[in-house]
Order: C-alpha cells, then sequence, then structure tokens
C-alpha cells in the first residue's frame, strides 16, 4: 500500500476469503471512477477457489447512487417520462459491468440529430425502455444489471421524484440541481424537496452489513450529500460498524466547494448526516502541473488543500497517496484508490499518520 500509515502496524499482507462486504456512495463521475477500480477485487465464487493471491477480495458491491439530476438528457427523460434521471446509473452499469469497454462506446453513445433523439445517450434510452416496460425504475437497474453481467448491485437512494434545494449564504433559495451548479454564490445548507423519502431497503440491509463503505469522490453538493438527506441512510452510516472511508475530490469545484479544505469537506458531509461519518480520508498528495492548474484556475478552482491537523481534529485519520491522473481533466487513479481503501478495511486497529514524504 502506497499510503503513509502508522509503523506499530503490521505490513503482511492479510489473506482474506471471500468475505469483504463493500457499499460505495455518491453519484457522477466520481463514483462511476471508484466503481471501475473495486470492481476488480469482486471475484465469483469459482475464482476464489482457483486463486492463490492474498489480500482484499470483495464478495458484495453495492452502489449507492443519487437521483437528483434535472439537465441534460436524464433531465429531459425525466420531465418526458416521469421516471428518475437514468445518467449517474447508466454510469456504474457500465463501470461494473463484464464488457466495459465495448458497453462504455455503447452507453454513452450520444444521438447528434434525429427528431426527439438529439442530445440522448443510447444507456439513457435503454433504462427509460426498462422502466416503460417494468414500471419500476429500480427494477428496470436491476434487469440491466443482469443483463450486463455486472460484479455489483446498484441501487438508487430512493426511488421517490426529488429536488435539491439550496439554501445560500446570502439567504437566498435555490431548487433544482442544475441551477444550484449554475449559481454563483456559496452553499450553506442542502434540502431535498419533497424531505421524507425513503431509500430502498436493499440499501439499508447493505449498508447495515457492510464491512467498508466510502463516500466520494464527487461534487460535493450534489453528488454526495443528496445521498446522507434521504430518511435513514445518514443514520445507517452512523450505526453500521464498518471502516467509513472519504475520497477526497483532487479538485475544487466551481459553484460548489471553491475555497473548501478537505477538512471543510468533511465537516459538511458530518453536517448534513447530523454525526461524525469517517474513520479515514482518502488524499492525494501528487501536485497538478503547471498546465493542469492554469486550466482549473480560469474558473477560480485550485487542487484541494491538506489541512491534516484540522481533520485529526475531527477524530478522522488522513491517508496520503498518489491520486491524481492528468488527461483533460483530473481523475483519480481508481486502481491504486480501490486499493487502499480496500486495505482500509483490512486493518486493525485504527492507526495515526506518518506525515507524507
Amino acid at each position: 500500500m502506497e499510503t503513509k500509515i502508522a509503523k506499530c502496524v503490521s505490513r503482511e499482507k492479510i489473506t482474506l476469503a471471500a468475505d469483504l462486504r463493500v457499499v460505495a456512495i455518491g453519484g457522477g463521475t466520481g463514483l462511476s471512477t471508484l466503481l471501475k477500480g473495486l470492481k476488480r477485487f469482486v471475484l465469483t465464487p469459482a475464482e476464489v477457489l482457483s486463486t492463490s493471491s492474498a489480500g482484499p477480495v470483495i464478495c458484495n458491491l453495492s452502489a449507492v447512487v443519487t437521483v437528483s439530476d434535472d439537465g441534460g438528457s436524464s433531465g429531459r427523460l425525466r420531465k418526458e417520462f416521469n421516471m428518475l434521471p437514468p445518467g449517474d446509473i447508466r454510469n456504474c452499469i457500465v463501470a461494473l459491468s463484464e464488457d466495459e469497454a465495448l458497453l462504455s462506446k455503447l452507453f454513452r453513445h450520444r444521438f447528434d440529430k434525429g427528431s426527439g433523439l438529439e442530445g440522448h445517450s443510447f444507456g439513457n434510452l435503454f433504462l427509460a425502455a426498462l422502466t416503460s416496460l417494468t414500471s419500476d425504475f429500480s427494477e428496470a437497474v436491476r434487469l440491466s444489471s443482469e443483463i450486463l453481467l455486472t460484479r455489483g448491485h446498484i441501487y438508487p437512494a430512493t426511488t421517490s421524484n426529488i429536488e435539491l434545494e439550496a439554501l445560500m449564504e446570502d439567504g437566498t433559495r435555490v431548487r433544482g440541481e442544475t441551477k444550484i451548479t449554475a449559481s454563483k454564490g456559496r452553499i450553506r445548507e442542502l434540502v431535498l424537496v419533497p424531505a421524507d423519502v425513503n431509500p430502498m431497503p436493499q440499501t439499508l440491509e447493505a449498508i447495515a452489513t457492510a464491512d467498508l463503505i466510502t463516500i466520494g469522490p464527487g461534487s460535493l453538493f450534489t453528488s454526495l450529500i443528496p445521498n446522507l438527506l434521504v430518511k435513514g441512510i445518514s443514520q445507517a452510516i452512523l450505526d453500521s460498524k464498518a471502516t467509513k472511508v472519504y475520497i477526497c475530490n483532487l479538485m475544487t469545484q466551481a459553484n460548489e466547494s471553491l475555497g473548501l479544505s478537505a477538512a471543510d469537506h468533511i465537516r459538511a458531509l458530518n453536517r448534513h448526516a447530523q454525526g461524525q461519518i469517517f474513520d479515514y480520508a482518502l488524499l492525494n498528495r501528487t501536485p497538478a502541473s503547471d498546465e493542469m492548474k492554469a486550466s482549473y484556475a480560469t474558473e477560480g478552482a485550485c487542487q484541494i488543500v491538506n489541512d491534516l491537523e484540522a481533520i485529526e481534529a475531527m477524530g478522522v485519520i488522513p491517508v496520503l497517496g498518489d491520486y491524481l491522473e492528468e488527461a483533460r481533466v483530473a481523475r483519480h487513479n481508481f486502481t491504486r484508490a480501490a486499493h487502499d481503501v480496500l486495505e482500509l478495511a483490512t486493518q486493525t486497529p485504527r492507526t495515526p499518520l506518518i506525515q507524507p514524504r
């Protein structure tokens, strides 16, 4: 494990049977990116018997996905068919599918012409068609996962039709995810409309029996916090005996988290969950290139500051690793991040941080 953890804990590999139950919570590209990494540790019973490798193995992987998107193809389908937005769910199905490369191209294919088709992705239309056939979005997601041989379960955070409403620091309120992300003000608090919506029972069961729960990476107020506002989810996380890890974003985000440090992100999540959630925070220590910094600076964004003392003061153990990968935008190295969070789930007792190199 490339992260820095205590000398007093043995670094020997722990040989595991397929007994890790993992719940990954989030939305947007952050969750699907992490799932690509976690999928590599999910083995079938036959693979468990045939492998001799030591290390973490996942026997049950569940993704809990926010369903508040109201823009683009997802927003159009939501309005036209009175269904939940399929975009983030679609990305998770692709990430967990056996033939990820082919399905990624197919499900993300966006029609550039055609009356009623222009702007829609094939994956969104696929989920819309299954929802129409079953009259049940969650069943459509389950069937899609079976058809595409996903290595994990995907649960919408709620099957209720919800909107996000943000209370801004200037006292104004902004309704709808698209308008919230376009707002220039700083968000003080987020609520769901309606507020009293229920999760799927399978979600609460997965959280209750989990060995590891991850939240992030993803947009703080539109991908992560909405999951915590669904009735029962935050309390289930707080009550769970699982190891709980926050995977911090690499960069601040315009209109959501400009100026917020890693500790500020954790505070916002705790505040909306009404409790102290995390055991660990997975933080990137790799500096961005000058080109990447300049690109993000055009929107006022920058690398998130790792204020380690503030994080430790909340009872959270910072874990530093080299997670930044640069392409058109900054992305997590999903293989490394997935490996490290799984190793944290195997470590007892919880261990303090050694200062980064």
